[in-house]
């Protein structure tokens, strides 16, 4: 984008708000984990991410656009015919792992869990022998690296699990969902908390932790309001996505940073306008459930 004659800022801010987009389109392993927090569905998630990640996706890029056209940024040629068949073909064995797995998903081939497998070996076989992104002498490292992610993930699941057993045993969401019903809390005032909760939380946690710790606390407390789990899930997700753009811990302002050379700062003034759009995205999505529940919806689910 640089090269191309955009501002360096321009160009950051938008990269860095777009990476947010992978946890909300699925399949996304922060709803697998708020699934497997609440023990709700991972398919009814999976499908209730579509309509809000398309309508996040079509915004960013209207707004793009406008704010291209008005300060009048360079615009590349238009890509002919023959083109965009080229580019499609090179890109048709990575856009197939999404079929594959939502495919194997909701045929019942196999399980989420499973999905992740057959992921993986997929994944490996087009990283090896289509792309060849890897050769075979590096595939040691990758595992390494792998279990090293793995490992740490499953040590946070570990001990939030038994948090939320010791919550649970302690009836510790019970007593709170007992005096928010007290208190006469409306939906809608509960959901105004939960996301303020979550906005705070998302600038200093990690995404998976913040699922683990706070989903089986504020999940009971929704189901006696009347709020749709798989709604409360999509709301939860997408304020784990501001919170990777929120200083002073958001991982995407740290990774755009490495990448573009600019510091902090610069990156969290480049990202700003975009988090302000991104939290009026959250109000639409807290506040119109259809948003989020269409197509589980439509489909019956």
């Amino acid at each position: 984008m640089v090269r191309s004659g955009y501002p360096q800022a321009f160009g950051a801010g938008i990269v860095c708000n777009a990476g947010t987009l992978g946890i909300l389109i699925p399949p996304s392993v922060v709803m697998v984990v708020y699934a497997a927090a609440t023990e709700t569905s991972v398919g009814k998630l999976f499908m209730a991410g579509v309509v809000p990640g398309i309508l996040l996706g079509i915004i960013l890029m209207v707004v793009i656009y406008v704010v291209a056209v008005k300060k009048n940024l360079p615009a590349l040629p238009r890509a002919t015919f023959a083109e965009w068949l080229s580019a499609a073909r090179k890109a048709i064995w990575g856009l197939l792992l999404m079929v594959l797995i939502l495919g194997g998903i909701y045929t019942g081939m196999f399980t989420p869990t499973e999905a992740a497998a057959v992921a993986a070996v997929y994944s490996a076989f087009v990283a090896l022998f289509v792309y060849k992104d890897i050769t075979l002498r590096d595939c040691p490292k990758v595992v390494l690296e792998s279990g090293k992610l793995s490992i740490m993930l499953m040590f946070i699941i570990a001990n939030a699990m038994l948090f939320a057993h010791v919550l649970t045993t302690e009836q510790i969401p019970q007593q709170i969902t007992a005096m928010v019903l007290e208190a006469g809390l409306q939906p809608w005032m509960f959901l105004l908390v939960v996301n303020i909760v979550l906005l705070v939380a998302g600038a200093f946690m990690e995404p998976s932790a913040i699922i683990l710790i706070l989903a089986p606390i504020l999940f009971p407390i929704a189901v006696q309001l009347g709020i749709d789990p798989i709604h409360l899930g999509i709301i939860m997700v997408v304020n784990m996505e501001i919170g990777l753009i929120t200083p002073p811990v958001g991982l995407n302002l740290f990774v755009t940073s490495a990448v573009t050379g600019m510091s902090v700062p610069q990156v969290v003034r480049a990202a700003m306008p975009w988090l302000m759009l991104l939290i009026g995205f959250l109000v639409v999505i807290t506040y119109i459930p259809a948003v989020s529940l269409a197509l589980p919806n439509w489909l019956g689910m």
